[in-house]
């Protein structure tokens, strides 16, 4: 059971759906939900307590007489010829001004009732009594007005006959499309005085079965005669309590707003259980990794943060030999020290091969397959559309170019080792020169100065000697030290590249997913709380 009070929340709930889903939507379907939130609008803002009842039916069924019996009065001319009735007639018994709801309805014969007036048995205070042309009128223009007017009645009285209730048009054009519409649809089996006792409850069961096939399971069924008067007051009394409850016209919306709402919910649905977040994003990023050459660039990032350590590390006469090769980042136009920002806007990389690219290619088209799975073509199509591939590589070679990739200055152990060395190399000197001031002496035979001695050998040698043994020693340990120092710069600039592709795919890639299917979410809840679902889980 429906909240009085949710038909507006209900309506605004498919015009957000509208709103969002946009050309999403199948266009018929979109402009039907565009024209029912426009009428529900337009009809709650004229004479809402009023109940606008319509007599519908085929040719040679007897809404006209019906009309009368139920006015009270002869307002409406039934006739032989046919069609019998050309344009709409009201039959008007309400205290409110309805003049501008019939104006909308375009209903120009109009003719007031007193309400309530036992002596002409008229109808109940309250309701506007419409009767229509018929439904299989040769004339098309008189077929269009009674359809318009079956969209727009908050009440249907179907007024059937025993030669046409069974007529294929009447319920697969007509009935079976307001399956959701019972509440607000009454049978009238008129000229029941024409059948004999049992065939007029065999006519009566053959309408309930045909009603439940057309899903109008709790329709009511009212046998009348518009000549003899049986089954009026049943009738009658139907619509006054239509009138009495003042829901018919809102029931009639909600009904019109839940079946639009249902039927996108259905369509939104995509026949199968779609994900409510996006799949990850690992296998798509290391594609777009080695699309942009990661790999590449994580090795010059070893070999360079290895170099730049030997730069310090090694041994001073023969540093200069190490720096006649150039460095393997800068040689890519990659800064090894720059912070984020600061490098290179492009970087010299080679471009992927065909065989990268399309491995790339089809990494994204993967993922979007999979975050796309069990949506709507439109949707699909959509998602597709917001994703484009077009300057990716440009954007994969900048995030690249703008990673750090190498601390600026070398580790602080490498400074220290830089420092012994020095120091080592000192010692050599200053014990070569000593070596030679001996030597010189001895040359020139002059008195030969005291040498002291450190352990078994002279201090200038213990110098030379010393400073050779701590540069080789300091050499070696400098190589281990460079060997591991690449590993780490290499997997901490793995770690970054891999966050400048991700975020790269983020933006190019799944951010424009995750919108579409926060878009196709919100619209699936809308048309849920349209339909009014949504209504009863809070319930």
């Amino acid at each position: 059971m429906s909240r009085p009070d949710d038909l507006a929340e209900r309506t605004d709930a498919l015009d957000g759906l509208l709103r969002t889903a946009g050309h999403r939507l199948d266009p018929a379907l979109a402009a039907e939900g565009a024209r029912v939130v426009a009428h529900v609008r337009e009809r709650l803002a004229l004479a809402p307590s009023t109940t606008v009842v319509a007599l519908a039916g085929a040719t040679g069924s007897g809404k006209s007489s019906l009309f009368n019996a139920l006015a009270g009065a002869d307002v409406a001319r039934p006739g032989t010829l046919r069609p019998t009735t050309s344009r709409p007639l009201a039959a008007v018994a309400t205290d409110e001004d309805v003049h501008a709801l019939l104006d909308w309805l375009e209903v120009g014969d109009r003719h007031a009732l007193p309400a309530d007036n036992p002596t002409a048995r008229g109808l109940p205070t309250g309701l506007v009594l419409l009767d229509l042309p018929d439904h299989d009128s040769v004339v098309v223009e008189h077929r269009a007005t009674a359809e318009r007017l079956y969209e727009r009645a908050d009440l249907l009285v179907w007024v059937l006959d025993p030669q046409k209730y069974a007529d294929a048009v009447l319920h697969e054009r007509y009935l079976r499309p307001l399956s959701g519409h019972a509440a607000v649809m009454v049978l009238a089996l008129n000229q029941a005085d024409r059948l004999a006792p049992g065939e007029r409850v065999a006519w009566r069961d053959d309408v309930r079965r045909l009603a439940v096939q057309d899903g109008l399971d709790d329709v009511p069924v009212v046998p009348v005669s518009a000549r003899t008067g049986e089954g009026v007051d049943e009738l009658r009394a139907l619509l006054a309590r239509a009138a009495e409850r003042r829901r018919a016209a809102a029931d009639r919306l909600r009904a019109d707003v839940s079946r639009i709402g249902s039927a996108v919910a259905a369509a939104l649905d995509g026949g199968a259980d779609v994900r409510r977040d996006v799949p990850p994003a690992d296998r798509l990023v290391t594609a777009l990794e080695h699309a942009a050459g990661v790999p590449t660039v994580v090795d010059a990032v070893r070999r360079s943060a290895a170099r730049r350590v030997r730069a310090r590390t090694g041994w001073p006469p023969l540093r200069a030999l190490g720096r006649v090769r150039p460095d393997p980042l800068r040689r890519l136009h990659l800064q090894p020290g720059a912070r984020d920002g600061d490098a290179a806007d492009r970087t010299s990389l080679p471009p992927a091969g065909p065989q990268v690219q399309a491995q790339a290619a089809n990494a994204v088209r993967g993922w979007l397959d999979e975050a796309t799975t069990g949506l709507p073509d439109a949707w699909v199509l959509a998602v597709r559309a917001d994703v484009r591939t077009g300057g990716l590589a440009d954007d994969l070679d900048v995030a690249v170019a703008s990673t750090t990739l190498l601390p600026a200055r070398a580790p602080w152990w490498a400074r220290t080792v830089d420092v012994l060395q020095w120091a080592g190399v000192v010692a050599l000197v200053g014990g070569l020169v000593w070596l030679g001031v001996l030597a010189g002496t001895a040359y020139l035979r002059l008195p030969e100065p005291t040498t002291p001695e450190w352990g078994p050998l002279p201090a200038p040698t213990a110098l030379v000697v010393g400073g050779l043994a701590l540069g080789l020693l300091l050499t070696l340990l400098g190589t281990v030290g460079a060997w591991a120092e690449g590993r780490r710069q290499s997997a901490r600039a793995r770690r970054r590249l891999r966050a400048s592709v991700a975020r790269v795919a983020t933006v190019r890639v799944v951010d424009p997913v995750t919108t579409e299917l926060a878009r196709w979410r919100s619209c699936r809840d809308l048309a849920r709380r349209a339909a009014g679902d949504g209504t009863r889980r809070r319930r």
